[in-house]
């Protein structure tokens, strides 16, 4: 059986923070907890979670952009950061990325051809690098005469459109769109949620999908992660994830859409923790929020565990509420 398209495995991100005082022990922040997921060739994984959870530092990893603490992130079965040199280089040609704000991704000073034809001269790319550039607009719904204008010239949404349409350019294999939408106006924001469905089914491209609403994600992915204080709290494919949330966490933002959908503010729940985890590292981190708190939940970290109430074989979530372990 072949390995997965990415498999990530155990990994964690640890920054060091500066010392309060002189003498002060030195502190570390924990983005990233011991975090593994697969993706498969085309399929889309989404990865949802409020502001903070760990979502674009994972994503920077898997890009390689950040180098990880600790764990491994194989891309067809070599490491990103640290593989062979072949490997590195097939990684960086497969694996593309689209990013947040494309007002800060395009270099302003680059008309949009250029821009979109930056990744052809990196990698070297042997054929007609003008007519690559207006295919790749063509396919963002662009027509060749934006390559002469400039990114200042052109609404959000088409720049975000542009920077679809660099990360297309090398045909990758792997996109990661972190949060490709959270900078658009609402109204803009299903289009391009669309176009990259469109293209995702075109190209066959498999797909890193980072969000922090999960009502985004419903149409596009074929399985959802979710994310909280660096930890995987939540994991199953899409529908059954919709149909029958587990964890504390994933059913407060599923409480959020609905909430949303029928005008009214979302419910807040009240926090002991504030936005900090729990002091002992032998905890639940969702335990300060969690409405269903109890003593063993500050004593334990729960491990990812199947439920009976879940829908499919693959959904699991790591709540203590959760009693059958997962077989492997």
């Amino acid at each position: 059986m072949s390995p997965p398209l990415l498999q990530i495995s155990d990994v964690s991100k640890t920054y060091h923070l500066p010392r309060t005082k002189a003498f002060s022990p030195r502190r570390t922040l924990t983005a990233v907890d011991h975090v593994s997921l697969e993706i498969e060739e085309g399929e889309v994984l989404a990865v949802v979670g409020e502001s903070g959870s760990g979502k674009s530092t994972l994503a920077s990893m898997v890009g390689g952009l950040l180098r990880p603490t600790d764990g491994r992130i194989l891309y067809r079965g070599v490491e990103v950061a640290c593989g062979d040199r072949a490997g590195q280089e097939l990684a960086r040609h497969e694996i593309q990325m689209v990013f947040q704000d494309p007002a800060g991704s395009l270099d302003p000073r680059m008309k949009v051809g250029d821009s979109v034809a930056e990744p052809l001269k990196a990698f070297s790319f042997s054929g007609d690098r003008r007519r690559r550039v207006e295919e790749c607009l063509r396919d963002v719904g662009l027509g060749a005469s934006y390559a002469d204008r400039y990114p200042h010239s052109l609404s959000g949404g088409q720049r975000q459109r542009v920077a679809i349409a660099r990360a297309l350019a090398p045909r990758p294999t792997l996109l990661i769109a972190d949060e490709p939408v959270t900078s658009l106006d609402v109204s803009v924001q299903a289009q391009v949620i669309n176009l990259l469905s469109k293209l995702q089914r075109e190209h066959g491209l498999a797909m890193l999908f980072i969000a922090h609403d999960l009502s985004v994600v419903f149409n596009v992915a074929d399985g959802v992660a979710v994310m909280y204080q660096g930890k995987i709290v939540e994991h199953g494919d899409t529908q059954s994830v919709f149909s029958s949330p587990q964890h504390p966490y994933t059913r407060l933002l599923m409480r959020s859409i609905i909430d949303l959908a029928a005008k009214r503010l979302p419910t807040v729940t009240p926090r002991t923790g504030q936005e900090s985890p729990p002091q002992s590292q032998d905890a639940c981190v969702f335990a300060p929020r969690c409405p269903h708190v109890f003593e063993r939940c500050r004593q334990a970290v729960p491990p990812l565990v199947s439920a009976e109430g879940a829908s499919s074989a693959g959904h699991v979530a790591a709540c203590l509420l959760l009693e059958q372990p997962v077989r492997r």
